[in-house]
Protein backbone atom coordinates (compact mmCIF):
# COMPACT_ATOMS: atom_id res chain seq x y z
CA UNK A 1 0.00 0.00 0.00
CA UNK A 2 1.48 3.20 -1.00
CA UNK A 3 1.20 6.54 0.59
CA UNK A 4 -0.75 9.41 -1.10
CA UNK A 5 0.40 11.63 -2.95
CA UNK A 6 -0.59 14.59 -0.06
CA UNK A 7 1.40 12.60 2.75
CA UNK A 8 4.40 14.76 3.51
CA UNK A 9 2.71 17.80 1.95
CA UNK A 10 2.84 20.48 4.51
CA UNK A 11 1.87 23.95 3.80
CA UNK A 12 2.94 25.67 6.65
CA UNK A 13 7.02 24.24 6.49
CA UNK A 14 9.35 27.68 6.53
CA UNK A 15 12.65 28.57 7.30
CA UNK A 16 12.44 29.04 11.21
CA UNK A 17 9.48 28.34 13.04
CA UNK A 18 6.84 27.50 10.61
CA UNK A 19 4.35 30.22 10.90
CA UNK A 20 4.62 33.99 10.86
CA UNK A 21 2.64 35.14 13.52
CA UNK A 22 5.08 36.78 14.75
CA UNK A 23 9.24 37.16 14.66
CA UNK A 24 11.56 35.05 15.93
CA UNK A 25 14.34 36.89 17.65
CA UNK A 26 16.10 35.39 20.76
CA UNK A 27 16.02 37.06 23.88
CA UNK A 28 19.72 38.07 25.11
CA UNK A 29 19.26 40.13 20.80
CA UNK A 30 15.96 42.28 22.48
CA UNK A 31 16.47 45.52 24.17
CA UNK A 32 15.06 45.35 27.92
CA UNK A 33 11.77 46.04 28.44
CA UNK A 34 10.69 48.57 31.01
CA UNK A 35 8.68 48.15 34.49
CA UNK A 36 8.96 46.18 37.16
CA UNK A 37 11.43 43.49 37.30
CA UNK A 38 8.96 40.73 37.52
CA UNK A 39 5.32 40.34 37.34
CA UNK A 40 2.72 37.76 37.53
CA UNK A 41 -0.68 36.72 35.84
CA UNK A 42 -2.59 34.33 37.95
CA UNK A 43 -5.26 32.16 36.03
CA UNK A 44 -8.06 30.88 37.31
CA UNK A 45 -9.84 28.75 34.84
CA UNK A 46 -13.86 28.07 35.14
CA UNK A 47 -14.66 25.53 32.99
CA UNK A 48 -17.53 23.38 33.28
CA UNK A 49 -17.06 18.94 32.16
CA UNK A 50 -20.20 17.64 31.28
CA UNK A 51 -20.68 13.86 31.74
CA UNK A 52 -20.99 12.71 27.93
CA UNK A 53 -17.55 15.04 26.38
CA UNK A 54 -18.08 14.74 22.98
CA UNK A 55 -14.31 13.84 22.63
CA UNK A 56 -13.33 15.64 19.73
CA UNK A 57 -10.30 15.79 18.18
CA UNK A 58 -9.93 14.75 22.02
CA UNK A 59 -10.96 15.11 26.04
CA UNK A 60 -10.55 18.30 27.43
CA UNK A 61 -8.16 18.27 30.36
CA UNK A 62 -9.85 17.52 33.19
CA UNK A 63 -13.01 15.53 31.28
CA UNK A 64 -14.35 12.76 32.71
CA UNK A 65 -12.26 9.38 32.82
CA UNK A 66 -14.88 6.39 33.65
CA UNK A 67 -17.88 5.08 31.91
CA UNK A 68 -21.06 6.73 32.18
CA UNK A 69 -21.85 8.53 34.79
CA UNK A 70 -18.94 9.28 35.59
CA UNK A 71 -20.36 10.86 38.87
CA UNK A 72 -16.72 10.77 41.05
CA UNK A 73 -15.00 13.54 38.47
CA UNK A 74 -18.13 15.11 37.38
CA UNK A 75 -18.59 16.27 41.36
CA UNK A 76 -15.61 17.34 41.95
CA UNK A 77 -15.74 19.38 39.16
CA UNK A 78 -18.54 21.27 40.41
CA UNK A 79 -17.24 21.50 43.86
CA UNK A 80 -14.42 23.77 42.25
CA UNK A 81 -17.18 25.85 40.65
CA UNK A 82 -19.18 26.05 43.63
CA UNK A 83 -16.50 25.49 46.33
CA UNK A 84 -13.09 26.21 45.33
CA UNK A 85 -13.01 28.98 43.42
CA UNK A 86 -14.44 31.03 46.57
CA UNK A 87 -12.00 29.53 48.59
CA UNK A 88 -9.00 31.02 46.16
CA UNK A 89 -10.88 34.41 45.71
CA UNK A 90 -10.49 34.12 49.26
CA UNK A 91 -6.85 33.78 49.71
CA UNK A 92 -6.49 36.43 46.35
CA UNK A 93 -8.18 38.91 48.77
CA UNK A 94 -6.38 38.30 51.60
CA UNK A 95 -3.23 39.45 50.24
CA UNK A 96 -4.50 42.12 47.74
CA UNK A 97 -3.96 40.21 44.45
CA UNK A 98 -5.71 40.46 41.18
CA UNK A 99 -6.35 37.51 38.85
CA UNK A 100 -7.64 36.93 35.48
CA UNK A 101 -10.55 34.34 35.88
CA UNK A 102 -11.37 32.43 32.16
CA UNK A 103 -14.86 31.52 31.95
CA UNK A 104 -16.43 29.14 29.30
CA UNK A 105 -19.36 31.40 27.90
CA UNK A 106 -22.30 28.88 27.91
CA UNK A 107 -21.29 28.78 31.54
CA UNK A 108 -22.44 32.88 31.91
CA UNK A 109 -25.86 32.20 32.69
CA UNK A 110 -25.44 29.97 35.53
CA UNK A 111 -22.58 31.85 37.19
CA UNK A 112 -23.81 35.24 38.22
CA UNK A 113 -22.91 35.12 41.37
CA UNK A 114 -19.27 33.67 40.77
CA UNK A 115 -18.79 36.63 38.02
CA UNK A 116 -20.02 39.04 40.76
CA UNK A 117 -17.93 38.23 43.35
CA UNK A 118 -14.68 38.08 41.09
CA UNK A 119 -15.56 41.86 39.73
CA UNK A 120 -15.74 42.77 43.39
CA UNK A 121 -12.63 41.91 44.22
CA UNK A 122 -11.08 43.82 41.20
CA UNK A 123 -10.37 40.70 39.07
CA UNK A 124 -10.70 40.82 35.45
CA UNK A 125 -13.12 38.23 33.25
CA UNK A 126 -11.70 36.42 30.48
CA UNK A 127 -13.13 34.39 27.36
CA UNK A 128 -12.76 30.63 27.20
CA UNK A 129 -14.38 30.02 24.57
CA UNK A 130 -17.87 28.35 24.14
CA UNK A 131 -17.41 25.11 26.39
CA UNK A 132 -14.72 21.94 27.22
CA UNK A 133 -16.53 20.71 24.03
CA UNK A 134 -15.83 23.23 21.52
CA UNK A 135 -12.24 22.86 20.98
CA UNK A 136 -10.54 24.50 17.90
CA UNK A 137 -8.20 22.74 15.89
CA UNK A 138 -7.01 22.48 12.47
CA UNK A 139 -9.85 19.92 11.15
CA UNK A 140 -12.41 22.03 12.16
CA UNK A 141 -14.27 23.84 9.35
CA UNK A 142 -13.81 27.56 8.75
CA UNK A 143 -17.25 28.60 9.35
CA UNK A 144 -17.96 26.87 12.03
CA UNK A 145 -15.19 28.08 14.16
CA UNK A 146 -15.87 31.29 13.28
CA UNK A 147 -19.79 30.88 14.48
CA UNK A 148 -18.03 29.27 18.00
CA UNK A 149 -15.94 32.74 18.61
CA UNK A 150 -19.12 34.50 17.66
CA UNK A 151 -21.37 33.11 19.63
CA UNK A 152 -18.65 33.46 22.53
CA UNK A 153 -18.21 37.36 22.26
CA UNK A 154 -22.69 37.66 21.97
CA UNK A 155 -22.98 35.35 24.78
CA UNK A 156 -20.40 37.90 26.92
CA UNK A 157 -22.26 40.78 25.78
CA UNK A 158 -25.48 39.62 26.52
CA UNK A 159 -24.12 38.63 30.46
CA UNK A 160 -22.93 42.46 30.30
CA UNK A 161 -19.25 42.30 29.69
CA UNK A 162 -16.30 42.55 27.40
CA UNK A 163 -13.65 40.89 27.60
CA UNK A 164 -10.25 41.46 25.60
CA UNK A 165 -8.56 38.30 26.58
CA UNK A 166 -9.14 34.81 25.28
CA UNK A 167 -7.88 31.46 26.35
CA UNK A 168 -8.61 28.44 24.27
CA UNK A 169 -10.76 25.52 25.45
CA UNK A 170 -7.82 23.15 25.92
CA UNK A 171 -5.50 25.72 24.40
CA UNK A 172 -5.61 24.51 21.69
CA UNK A 173 -5.98 26.51 18.50
CA UNK A 174 -6.27 26.04 14.62
CA UNK A 175 -4.96 28.05 12.09
CA UNK A 176 -6.91 30.52 11.51
CA UNK A 177 -8.18 31.17 15.45
CA UNK A 178 -5.75 34.06 16.30
CA UNK A 179 -7.83 35.39 13.15
CA UNK A 180 -11.43 34.63 14.30
CA UNK A 181 -10.80 36.06 17.84
CA UNK A 182 -9.20 39.43 16.82
CA UNK A 183 -11.82 39.58 14.32
CA UNK A 184 -14.97 39.56 17.52
CA UNK A 185 -12.40 42.19 19.36
CA UNK A 186 -10.46 39.86 21.74
CA UNK A 187 -7.02 41.24 21.11
CA UNK A 188 -5.03 39.13 24.46
CA UNK A 189 -4.11 35.85 24.02
CA UNK A 190 -3.36 33.19 26.82
CA UNK A 191 -2.86 30.13 24.77
CA UNK A 192 0.75 30.60 23.73
CA UNK A 193 4.28 30.91 25.89
CA UNK A 194 6.65 31.49 23.62
CA UNK A 195 8.88 34.14 26.21
CA UNK A 196 8.75 35.67 29.21
CA UNK A 197 7.50 39.13 27.79
CA UNK A 198 4.60 39.57 26.20
CA UNK A 199 5.36 38.96 22.17
CA UNK A 200 2.66 40.71 19.40
CA UNK A 201 1.30 38.40 17.12
CA UNK A 202 0.17 39.24 13.51
CA UNK A 203 -3.32 38.52 12.79
CA UNK A 204 -5.84 39.66 9.80
CA UNK A 205 -7.74 42.11 11.74
CA UNK A 206 -4.63 43.73 13.65
CA UNK A 207 -2.19 42.86 16.63
CA UNK A 208 -3.32 40.29 19.14
CA UNK A 209 -0.69 40.48 22.23
CA UNK A 210 0.17 36.78 23.38
CA UNK A 211 1.05 36.33 27.41
CA UNK A 212 3.02 33.59 28.95
CA UNK A 213 0.79 31.07 30.65
CA UNK A 214 3.34 28.38 31.36
CA UNK A 215 1.81 24.93 31.56
CA UNK A 216 5.08 24.14 33.27
CA UNK A 217 3.53 25.70 36.38
CA UNK A 218 -0.08 24.21 35.59
CA UNK A 219 -1.44 23.26 38.96
CA UNK A 220 -3.45 20.48 37.31
CA UNK A 221 -0.22 19.54 35.28
CA UNK A 222 1.96 19.32 38.22
CA UNK A 223 -0.07 18.15 41.39
CA UNK A 224 -2.76 15.49 39.36
CA UNK A 225 -1.06 14.39 36.28
CA UNK A 226 2.49 14.13 37.23
CA UNK A 227 1.53 14.06 41.22
CA UNK A 228 4.07 16.40 42.39
CA UNK A 229 3.64 17.33 46.59
CA UNK A 230 1.59 20.81 47.17
CA UNK A 231 5.29 22.15 48.55
CA UNK A 232 7.03 21.36 45.05
CA UNK A 233 4.64 23.03 43.27
CA UNK A 234 4.78 26.04 45.63
CA UNK A 235 8.60 26.01 45.76
CA UNK A 236 8.09 25.76 41.79
CA UNK A 237 6.74 28.82 40.97
CA UNK A 238 8.26 30.79 43.81
CA UNK A 239 11.86 29.11 42.13
CA UNK A 240 10.71 30.98 38.73
CA UNK A 241 10.01 34.44 40.27
CA UNK A 242 13.20 34.31 41.77
CA UNK A 243 15.26 33.03 38.40
CA UNK A 244 13.14 35.65 36.33
CA UNK A 245 14.40 38.75 38.82
CA UNK A 246 17.64 37.80 38.10
CA UNK A 247 20.15 40.02 35.72
CA UNK A 248 17.32 42.80 35.38
CA UNK A 249 20.16 45.02 33.46
CA UNK A 250 20.45 42.24 31.11
CA UNK A 251 16.69 41.25 30.07
CA UNK A 252 14.49 43.97 31.82
CA UNK A 253 11.11 43.16 32.79
CA UNK A 254 9.91 39.57 32.91
CA UNK A 255 6.62 37.85 33.40
CA UNK A 256 4.61 34.46 33.80
CA UNK A 257 1.55 33.13 34.15
CA UNK A 258 0.47 30.10 36.12
CA UNK A 259 -3.27 28.79 36.79
CA UNK A 260 -5.12 27.90 39.99
CA UNK A 261 -7.71 25.19 39.21
CA UNK A 262 -10.57 25.92 41.27
CA UNK A 263 -11.35 21.68 41.85
CA UNK A 264 -7.61 21.54 42.30
CA UNK A 265 -5.81 24.71 43.99
CA UNK A 266 -9.33 25.39 45.96
CA UNK A 267 -9.41 22.16 48.36
CA UNK A 268 -8.91 22.69 51.45
CA UNK A 269 -5.65 20.58 51.81
CA UNK A 270 -4.11 22.71 49.57
CA UNK A 271 -4.26 25.92 50.81
CA UNK A 272 -1.87 26.88 52.94
CA UNK A 273 0.77 25.72 50.15
CA UNK A 274 -1.25 28.14 47.66
CA UNK A 275 -1.43 31.31 51.04
CA UNK A 276 2.47 31.03 50.82
CA UNK A 277 2.53 31.40 47.37
CA UNK A 278 1.00 34.22 46.65
CA UNK A 279 2.47 35.83 50.24
CA UNK A 280 6.27 34.78 48.70
CA UNK A 281 4.97 36.63 45.46
CA UNK A 282 3.79 39.72 46.97
CA UNK A 283 7.15 39.36 49.67
CA UNK A 284 9.32 39.24 46.44
CA UNK A 285 8.19 42.61 45.20
CA UNK A 286 6.65 40.47 42.57
CA UNK A 287 3.61 42.57 40.41
CA UNK A 288 0.83 40.25 40.03
CA UNK A 289 -1.58 41.85 37.54
CA UNK A 290 -4.32 41.08 34.80
CA UNK A 291 -4.12 40.02 31.95
CA UNK A 292 -4.90 43.46 30.33
CA UNK A 293 -2.93 45.32 32.99
CA UNK A 294 0.25 43.08 31.89
CA UNK A 295 -0.66 43.58 27.75
CA UNK A 296 -0.31 47.57 28.11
Amino acid sequence: MSLPPDYLSYPYRSYGMDQDRYAWLPAPERGPLSGPAVSAMIVVPIEHHTLEPVGKPFKHPGAMQTPYPDLRHYTTRDYGNRVGVFRILDVLKAQGLKATVPINARQLSRLRPLIDAALADGHEIAAYGLSTDHIHWGGLDHAEEAAWVAETRARFVDAGLAPRAWLSPARQQSFRTLDLIAAEGFDICLDWEVDEVPVTFRTEAGPVTALPLLNELDDRTLLIDRRQTEDEWADQILAAANLLGEDPARFGARMFGFTLTPYVSGQPFRIAALRRVLAGLKAAGVRCATATELAA
